[in-house]
């Protein structure tokens, strides 16, 4: 991403929400009037459970030693729908995701960035729009009907801070003083306080959708970091130690040793499931389906395993690769960024599906904002406000949300009008996906109206 020239109150965004999510380190004055990342100020405890082999940073209340437990018990039980949320990074360009090649308006704005139609696949729903050609893999997947696609998301009154927009984004609330994410508050009512691993921030930090103020959530830079763990025990005497365990976990007369063998057998059972993860190497983790080079298709990958390890994941979130933040140079970064998080993205669909895992995950991909109409004097694109959103999935209906207002009507600023609003759509998904109030979880929920999400 050498090429590719963010401004600074990105870098500056980007500094401070590193800065905040280190517990107990307070916030630097960056920049006046900026929100707090939510979950600012929560505790972290680093954790290794001996049960499964995580290396955890666990956020949030809650003794750490009725873990693992609680992780045992919530991997037993039935299988949970899970959500994934995918950040790109710096507001990425929507009219170059799926653009109106042929649009007269669109190739006066846009001289130098224009995109050529040959260059794209039609886009079905509206074949005025072309996909991007680093897209093409969501394309394919959106063809076999697995993407939704909201062409212009967004929100009343656009903010074009990146860090106020993330944030409004992440709170779930065009509120500023937010402390609690909106993954956070979900799983504040529907979670436990024994299983952290049901709010996954794939990341060396939290992420603050998934911040919480009553149930633990968790942390790990990356999935090769999970190891089984036991003090003062390593080499063969380890192995012959984990190997009783599936004896040890047979059933008992007495209720109390039937339960404690049970958590026993369990952790057997995915101690073994989890022996890939430590002995990954590039893509790793046993995967079905091949997967590009880089950190994050190597996240998905882990992630994907993780799942079918039959760990009791709800929500999960990660931030995809490139900076988007495209003001100068704007098509080579906008192309490297796209093509690792597409192809990634697709192989991770496709992995789930060999798994028998894709009925279960519902995958949500977004940005702060989209990108001004017209271009710059420097081969890139300034903030804007409607941006692009996709979600994927087996069970997502597949149908574009909200219509393409098209580029001959713009905002007094130039922008692109948002035609689907991101608070109704996680409404949408926390009633139809996670089977949740909305209105427990989303300020004003009751204001926006509701998409069907799922086939």
């Amino acid at each position: 991403m050498d090429n590719c020239h963010h401004c600074n109150e990105f870098s500056r965004a980007s500094l401070m929400r590193r800065t905040a999510a280190e517990a107990g380190r307070g916030l630097p004055a960056i920049e006046n009037g900026m929100p707090l990342p939510a979950g600012t100020g929560l505790d972290r405890r680093t954790f290794v459970t001996r049960t499964f082999g995580l290396a955890l940073s666990v956020y949030g209340l809650g003794k750490l030693g009725i873990f693992d437990e609680g992780i045992a018990r919530a991997a037993s039980g039935p299988a949970q729908p899970v959500l994934v949320s995918v950040f790109l990074p710096g507001g990425s360009d929507s009219l170059s995701m799926l653009y109106p090649g042929q649009d007269s308006t669109y190739r006066r704005l846009r001289p130098s960035l224009k995109l050529d139609p040959a260059a794209g696949q039609v886009f079905s729903e509206d074949t005025r729009l072309y996909w991007h050609p680093k897209l093409n893999p969501i394309a394919t997947l959106h063809g076999e009907g697995k993407v939704s696609v909201m062409p212009a998301i967004g929100y009343t009154h656009p903010d074009q801070s990146h860090f106020t927009s993330r944030h409004f984004w992440e709170v779930g609330a065009t509120d500023a003083t937010m402390m609690t994410g909106w993954m956070g508050r979900y799983l504040d009512r529907a979670g436990s306080m024994d299983n952290p691993l049901q709010g996954l921030s794939l990341d060396y930090q939290l992420q603050p959708s998934l911040a919480a103020t009553k149930v633990p959530v968790a942390s790990v830079a990356a999935p090769e970091d999970y190891s089984f763990y036991a003090p003062g025990v390593w080499g063969q005497v380890e192995q012959r130690m984990l190997d009783t365990l599936g004896a040890i976990g047979a059933r008992r007369k007495d209720r109390f040793l039937n339960q404690a063998a049970f958590a026993t057998a369990q952790s057997d059972r995915l101690r073994r499931q989890l022996a890939p993860f430590g002995q990954s190497n590039g893509n790793g983790y046993g995967s079905p389906v091949s997967y590009p080079e880089g950190d994050f298709p190597h996240q998905l990958a882990g992630l994907a395993a993780m799942l079918a390890a039959g760990l009791p994941l709800r929500c999960v979130a990660v931030t995809a690769p490139g900076e988007y933040d495209t003001h100068s140079d704007q098509p080579q970064a906008l192309a490297d960024g796209l093509d690792t998080t597409s192809q990634a993205l697709f192989s991770f669909q496709r992995d789930l599906e060999a798994r028998g895992l894709a009925g279960r995950v519902l995958t949500l991909v977004w940005t702060e904002f989209g990108r001004r109409a017209e271009e710059n004097g420097s081969n890139g694109t300034d903030h804007g406000a409607a941006g692009m959103a996709f979600l994927i999935g087996t069970r997502a209906k597949g149908q574009m949300i909200g219509e393409f207002p098209g580029v001959d009507r713009l905002d007094e600023d130039g922008n692109l009008l948002a035609t689907a609003d991101f608070r109704g759509i996680y409404c949408s998904l926390i009633e139809q996906w996670l089977s949740a109030d909305a209105a427990a979880v989303i300020p004003g929920a009751g204001s926006f109206g509701r998409t069907p999400l799922l086939k």
